[in-house]
């Protein structure tokens, strides 16, 4: 088998269909660093770190990374530990990072992407099938309205529907009347058919709040409340109190996490991430965990660009507890488009294809690596010159 020879990393900057934030950020989306991974036979893997600065677990529990820390990380020493690792050997490519330095998951997680991508151009398999095989073909899509005024939030909400979008997740948890305003905003505009969930990333200051605000929101029936304060023991002070189920996400980075949130009963739904833990190899462990208890599951992203997008739809493929509809980009090239804004963030994209998208699903790629391939081209012209 071929070995890791070469590591590269760079960072580009997509241009955004409109702004979007959430509770708590201060960047731009869509400013990523890549990484590409060669090995000595000539193939290439490319993977992604959508890492922020403001990101990380609750109470500080894991530090924000940033594009820069990840390339000064990658660098100085995880390229080090990826450097002659047998292409497909991922246990031992973490092993080696694990070695090499502590926490860093959004940094591994760019090599890891990278060398699944790598993994299945080599032997000319998809990453679903090194992966274990996919249980399903087409991935629910769940779009995201980001902090906006409530026109601004309802007049996207009526696009959305009239385009056949199944789900929205509205960003919520700044103020609680202009929370509950929005939101039933969205329903109104939207109407009764689509499906309607919330994410407060921590926002509310008490599971007081969080609970006055769910309540006073039974109308809109919600699909599930994500993160609606910080901290395992109040995420549980709030799921035993409403009856909308509980969805965890900055509570739950890695397999350790969610075996808190199992033993507190802190909430009936976790969202996997391909960033959070560590990249595929270790998103993998949480969804097993998750599946071993009983907790159902989507795959969230950081609104990463096509290239780290594709590891994202690989693991709501294979993992069979990702049955909630996915809050990811439907990654398309500006050639590719079409006017509908349905899970669009981004007015171009780093593929030499489009996803395929109807019906509010994702058609999961087929081919080998990640399915599509990288458009280097695209990747030059957007390429960040530090």
């Amino acid at each position: 088998m071929p070995v890791i020879t070469g590591v590269e990393t760079l960072r580009v900057a997509l241009p955004t269909r409109r702004v979007h934030k959430w509770t708590g950020l201060t960047e731009p989306i869509g400013r990523p660093l890549l990484v590409r991974l060669t090995d000595d036979a000539g193939n290439v893997g490319w993977g992604e770190a959508p890492a922020s600065k403001d990101w990380g677990g609750e109470f500080g529990r894991y530090f924000g990374e940033s594009p820069s820390t990840v390339a000064e990380v990658i660098s100085s020493y995880l390229a080090k530990a990826v450097v002659g690792v047998e292409v497909g050997n991922l246990g031992d490519l973490h092993r080696r990072m694990d070695l090499m330095i502590k926490g860093h998951p959004y940094a591994k997680a760019a090599l890891d992407i990278a060398a699944w991508d790598l993994a299945g151009r080599a032997a000319g398999l998809s990453v679903t099938q090194l992966l274990g095989g996919r249980v399903r073909d087409r991935i629910a899509i769940t779009h995201s309205i980001g902090l906006m005024s409530l026109e601004e939030a309802a007049a996207e909400a009526e696009l959305l529907a009239a385009e056949g979008v199944r789900a929205i997740k509205v960003k919520v948890g700044v103020d609680p009347e202009r929370d509950i305003a929005v939101v039933k905003a969205v329903r109104r505009a939207a109407g009764e058919k689509v499906e309607i969930c919330i994410d407060a990333n921590e926002g509310w200051r008490t599971p007081g709040e969080a609970i006055r605000v769910v309540r006073a929101l039974a109308d809109v029936r919600l699909k599930y409340v994500e993160q609606p304060v910080m901290g395992i023991d109040r995420l549980a002070q709030v799921a035993r109190a409403i009856d909308e189920p509980v969805m965890a996400d900055e509570s739950a980075w890695n397999a350790h996490d969610v075996l808190q949130i199992i033993e507190k009963q802190a909430a009936q739904i976790v969202s996997i991430y391909t960033t959070k833990p560590g990249g595929l190899y270790r998103a993998l462990q949480v969804a097993a965990v998750c599946k071993a208890a009983g907790i159902v599951c989507n795959v969230n992203g950081s609104i990463e660009t096509g290239v780290g997008n594709l590891a994202n739809v690989a693991l709501a493929a294979v993992a069979e507890v990702a049955e909630l509809g996915c809050v990811i980009p439907v990654s398309r090239p500006a050639q590719f488009a079409d006017g509908r804004i349905g899970g669009i963030y981004y007015t171009d994209d780093l593929l030499r294809e489009a996803f395929r998208f109807e019906d509010g699903y994702v058609a999961v790629p087929d081919g080998p690596g990640f399915g599509i391939a990288v458009d280097e081209a695209k990747i030059d012209h957007y390429r960040l010159v530090e």
